[in-house]
């Protein structure tokens, strides 16, 4: 119930303070410190036995689905020009997209800029799945031994 919460709109108002994420994870803190028997264990150790990731990860995870369904057409076919350049030159997978240079927060912060260097970092194996759910499930896999899952 409480997660349905704090991830509503991601997308949008995805906050890029450190202060205000810490906030909206204290919320998840508070949450996994109500359940029997976890209370005396550490917040990561919590995570782990619930099988909960932090809403960082989460956010970013669900950034990245966006992408894939932008890049993808399952939207429309005129969506993925709203945010992304792809550019078909560079070493990267077949979908790399193009850094876009920005001076103001506000832009730097905005989707269509904090996706850029993160999906760009995926493996084509990842970004090649033929559907939505095969692309989490390449997604999970990639990242299930990275510290981001539970990283504080």
């Amino acid at each position: 119930m409480v997660r349905s919460h704090l991830e509503y709109a991601n997308a949008v108002r995805n906050p890029h303070r450190e202060g205000l994420i810490k906030d909206l994870e204290r919320v998840q803190v508070r949450a996994t410190e109500l359940v029997s028997g976890l209370r005396k264990k550490s917040y990561k150790e919590r995570l782990i036995e619930l099988k909960l990731s932090t809403l960082k990860y989460r956010t970013i995870r669900g950034d990245m689905i966006e992408v894939y369904k932008l890049l993808m057409y399952k939207y429309d076919d005129n969506t993925v020009h709203l945010c992304a350049n792809i550019d078909t030159r560079t070493r990267g997978h077949t979908k790399t997209l193009v850094v876009k240079r920005c001076h103001y927060d506000l832009q730097k912060y905005s989707f269509c800029i904090r996706i850029v260097n993160i999906w760009n970092s995926l493996l084509n194996e990842v970004i090649t799945a033929t559907s939505v759910n095969s692309f989490k499930n390449r997604l999970d896999s990639f990242w299930a031994d990275q510290e981001l899952v539970v990283q504080l």
